[in-house]
């Protein structure tokens, strides 16, 4: 039987290395002797029937391939339905598929757990493993996932690097991170203060209500001290009732085939809060302040040149993992988890879980992460640095 290899959602610094991981570790299997077919753009590609042969790439391709971000076989963000799934299995059939392996997130995850059920009800002997990433950080059972470590890195530069322009020419300026349940990659933002005035020095994320009063009130708080403020505020920040702060601009928003609301794309959510701050914190304080705004969007995603080595290697060990279970375990399907057995030395190990414990669920940044003055515990930062790895050293006068 032939083996198909998919990545989904939105790529990252390191869904390659994935990649690499299973492909290189079914070249290395004896009991397997099928072809390798990689789908161009997910499911998408299966249906059409739009396979690499990977069967015989050469392990120096292979490694450049791995080291470079983004999705090389292409994604989608196709949500499979009972007909969509039936075009999956006459592709599957007509290639002799009997092992499916599909890099993503929370929805990507839902689907490969579709896809197996399917397989299962109809009687098809399928192995179909779901291969974690996302730079969210937002799969259950999972310490993080693959693609975070990188994002959270570029994060983490992005906003010592704003720190020290904001430094030089002081305002107030907000920066809007990737997130839309979850906190975890904003909060990232903090891994790189280096003084007790460096910025963010707010840090605004979905799990805490977002409540506009407060929020000029925790601006002007910092700066009345600093004369200056920074702050890091996740895309998916929603108000008491659980409505997103940006639908606040938008009459019609557009959703994708899973039903979320754009949020990347857009410098929606940055300019309402900039003019909210311009406005109310403005006539609170008779002048006229200068207020900035910039959404990192797609940019955390795919940035060259900005790879945990941490998340590289751990993303690669991810997808050998799904190999080594689909072959080993016993099941017809599985999702792979990374579990930090210890903080330090830092160390994780990896497990096989159901899909069901991942598929479609959100996992939220816990309570021990959330509070103190800028919003964020040194709990989270001391979570978040083994992941990201070494930073720049900066000099402050």
């Amino acid at each position: 039987m032939n083996a198909v290899v998919g990545q989904s959602g939105g790529p990252t610094a390191v869904i390659n290395q994935s990649l690499a991981g299973v492909v290189e570790t079914l070249q290395q299997r004896s009991d397997f002797t099928g072809k390798i077919l990689g789908a161009r753009h997910a499911v998408a590609g299966v249906v059409r029937g739009d396979f690499a042969d990977l069967t015989g790439i050469d392990a120096e391709k292979l490694d450049l391939i791995a080291g470079t971000p983004s999705s090389a076989l292409g994604s989608s963000r196709d949500k499979p339905d009972a007909a969509y799934c039936e075009r999956i299995f006459e592709s599957f059939t007509k290639h002799d598929v009997g092992y499916f392996f599909y890099a993503g997130g929370n929805d990507s995850s839902d689907t490969c757990r579709i896809v197996a059920e399917m397989a299962g009800a109809k009687g098809y002997d399928l192995k179909a493993f779901h291969v974690p990433k996302t730079i969210d950080n937002d799969l259950k059972v999972n310490d993080h996932t693959p693609g975070f470590g990188s994002a959270a890195k570029f994060v983490a530069q992005a906003f010592m690097g704003d720190d020290l322009d904001n430094r030089a020419l002081p305002g107030i300026k907000i920066n809007v991170v990737m997130g839309r349940h979850a906190g975890f990659l904003t909060a990232a933002s903090l891994a790189g203060v280096v003084a007790e005035d460096s910025g963010p020095h707010l840090v605004c994320v979905p799990e805490v209500t977002f409540d506009e009063e407060k929020f000029i009130d925790d601006v002007e708080r910092v700066y009345k001290k600093l004369g200056r403020c920074l702050v890091a505020v996740s895309e998916g920040i929603h108000d008491a009732d659980g409505n997103a702060i940006i639908t606040k601009l938008q009459e019609d928003v557009e959703k994708d085939a899973h039903g979320n609301v754009q949020l990347s794309g857009t410098g929606a959510l940055g300019d309402l809060l900039a003019d909210l701050v311009k406005k109310k914190l403005g006539d609170r304080l008779g002048q006229k302040l200068r207020v900035r705004a910039d959404t990192f969007g797609y940019l955390q995603r795919s940035f060259v040149g900005c790879v945990s080595e941490v998340d590289a290697a751990e993303a690669r060990q991810a997808g050998r993992e799904a190999v080594k279970a689909a072959f080993e375990s016993g099941r017809g399907s599985g999702s792979i988890a990374i579990v930090r057995t210890s903080s330090s030395p830092y160390a994780v190990d990896y497990k096989t879980i159901d899909i069901a414990e991942v598929a479609a669920l959100t996992r939220h940044m816990p309570e021990a992460f959330l509070g103190g003055e800028r919003g964020v515990t040194e709990a989270f930062v001391d979570y978040v640095k083994p992941i990201i790895g070494e930073l720049p050293a900066v000099g402050l006068l």
